[in-house]
C-alpha cells in the first residue's frame, strides 16, 4: 500500500495555525532549501508570538517517522504533531489495499509526508525547546519541477487523508479545533480510516 506524495498533497486545506503568531511565509520556507539535502528548521516562540530561538538541521537521508505522530530529528530530539491520534485497533481500506493496525497506517502516511520535502519547517513554544519530545506544528515544502510547488501543513494533510484524527480533551472538545475542517474533509470523502464503518462508530 503506497500513496504518492502528489496524491497525499492533493487535498490541501487551510486552518488557523496552532501558535498565535502571524501566518507562515511560504517564500521564507522555500528560501531555506539546499541542494541534495532535506533542511529542517524549528522556530521557538514565546507567549506573545515572538521568535526567541531557531534551530536548523540538514539531512541527506531525510527524517524517519517513529510513531503515527512523531518523527526523529536526531538522537536526542523527536518532534510530535500534537493534538492528533490514530484510530483505535484495526482498520481496512480497500482503495489503499490496507488491512491492519490503525497506528501502522498512520505511521506509513506520515513517512510518505517525510519522504521528499526539500524543507520541513516547524514551530513550537519555547517551553518545548529542551524536551526530548517536542510538541510542534510542521510544514513541508515540496517541489517537483513542472508539476508541484507547494508548502503544506503536515497535520492538515494527515487529517484530510484520514491517516489521523483529532484528539479530544476529557470534556470532549478537540485539542486542535483549528484543524476541524481538515478532519471533516477526511470524513466526507471516506478517506483513510473513515472508509471503515467500524472506525466511524468509534
Amino acid at each position: 500500500m503506497k500513496r504518492t506524495i502528489i496524491a497525499a498533497l492533493a487535498s490541501c486545506v487551510m486552518a488557523t495555525p496552532a501558535l498565535s503568531v502571524e501566518d507562515i511565509s511560504k517564500d521564507y520556507i522555500k528560501s531555506l532549501a539546499a541542494p541534495g539535502k532535506t533542511v529542517l528548521v524549528v522556530e521557538y516562540y514565546d507567549g506573545s508570538g515572538k521568535i526567541v530561538d531557531r534551530k536548523g538541521y540538514a539531512s541527506q537521508a531525510g527524517y524517519k517517522a517513529v510513531s503515527p505522530t512523531d518523527f526523529r530529528v536526531d538522537k536526542k530530539t523527536t518532534l510530535h504533531l500534537f493534538g492528533l491520534e490514530p484510530c483505535q485497533g484495526e482498520m481496512v481500506n480497500r482503495k489503499e489495499d490496507f488491512a491492519g493496525a490503525c497506528s501502522a497506517f498512520a505511521q506509513e502516511q506520515l513517512q510518505i509526508m517525510l519522504k521528499s520535502p526539500k524543507v520541513i519547517f516547524c514551530r513550537a513554544f519555547v517551553s518545548e525547546q529542551n524536551a526530548a519530545k517536542q510538541n510542534a506544528t510542521c510544514y513541508g515544502y515540496y517541489n517537483y519541477p513542472g508539476s508541484l510547488d507547494t508548502v503544506d501543513m503536515f497535520e492538515e494533510q494527515l487529517l484530510s487523508l484520514g491517516a489521523l484524527r483529532l484528539a479530544k480533551k476529557t470534556d470532549g472538545t478537540y485539542v486542535r479545533p483549528d484543524l476541524a475542517k481538515a478532519e471533516e474533509i477526511g470524513k466526507a470523502g471516506s478517506y483513510g480510516m473513515w472508509s471503515d464503518p467500524r472506525i466511524k462508530a468509534q
